[in-house]
């Protein structure tokens, strides 16, 4: 009887544990891979993801891996080539990653401010330009070529002023990220230019000295903008601990004011595709994707 008890005890455990092996859950992802467009400064840009990383880090229990990047479209060919696993990436950004991974990557997460995201037009401080039809015949600085606040909605609403920036500007510069615009124009490299509202206003408050040279001709209307998108593929579980951890940031919590105040953010809130199909239809009709 004993021994019958002991081969059935046996026969258990051996049973037990080859189901297990069977049903073990796949493996938890360890490591969260992001980057971000290249819109500032490298020293900038590490400097104001450093806290976010660490709450990241901390809310989802990934250890998580900033990587810069030198340009907008090696952000992109990252997250279609799974290369990372989260970016931040602005509207016309997204929409070139939309259309590189036939629709697989997917925005997650937007600043309240992205709802409403706006450009402004610089001009030296003794320009009389008085309107945008007044840069007719100048020299003109754009962010990035890929840049969304820099590039394509200021080109969208020269367009709509009756002006073809490549035929209407004496020249055009791109100086590579919205802080190199300000310092275009305050230096006299270019007659104008055009940067994201946000990145001008944290100079402004700052008091850098090369928005002291320069002064806002024209801001353009409101537009959704800036996104955390996720590559394709990113398991469910992992793309919610993400959303929750943003979501969960709250502006009158000390713990998360400076962070909130690095990513210039009063509020972080869902949002989805469709909120950037203004933008595509923008970057269509200003010639700049098919």
């Amino acid at each position: 009887m004993k021994l019958n008890t002991l081969k059935f005890s046996l026969g258990l455990v051996l049973t037990t544990l080859c189901c297990s092996m069977f049903t073990l859950p796949a493996q938890a992802q360890a490591v969260l891979r992001v980057s971000a467009i290249p819109d500032e400064s490298p020293t900038e840009l590490q400097r104001k993801f450093l806290p976010l990383g660490e709450y990241l880090s901390k809310e989802t229990g990934m250890k998580v891996e900033f990587t810069p990047v030198t340009d907008y479209a090696a952000v992109v060919e990252a997250l279609a080539t799974n290369k990372i696993d989260m970016a931040w990436l602005g509207g016309f950004t997204y929409i070139q990653a939309k259309i590189r991974t036939n629709g697989a990557v997917k925005p997650i997460i937007q600043r309240l401010e992205d709802e409403k995201f706006t450009s402004k037009f610089i001009i030296p401080d003794a320009s009389s330009a008085k309107n945008l039809t007044d840069l007719k015949g100048k020299t003109f600085a754009f962010g990035s070529p890929s840049s969304t606040s820099g590039h394509l909605m200021p080109r969208f609403y020269l367009m709509k002023a009756g002006i073809n920036p490549d035929k209407d500007f004496k020249s055009i510069a791109f100086s590579g990220a919205h802080d190199a615009t300000v310092a275009f124009v305050a230096s006299g490299k270019a007659d104008a230019g055009a940067l994201n509202a946000s990145v001008w206003d944290k100079l402004s408050d700052a008091k850098n000295p090369n928005t002291e040279k320069v002064k806002v001709l024209y801001t353009t209307p409101p537009y959704h903008d800036y996104n955390w998108t996720v590559r394709g593929g990113l398991d469910a579980a992992v793309t919610k601990k993400i959303s929750d951890a943003f979501l969960k940031l709250n502006s009158n919590d000390p713990a998360h004011k400076e962070l909130m105040d690095l990513q210039r953010a009063s509020k972080y809130i869902p949002t989805k595709s469709s909120n950037y199909d203004e933008i595509e239809k923008a970057a269509i009709g200003a010639g700049l994707i098919k």
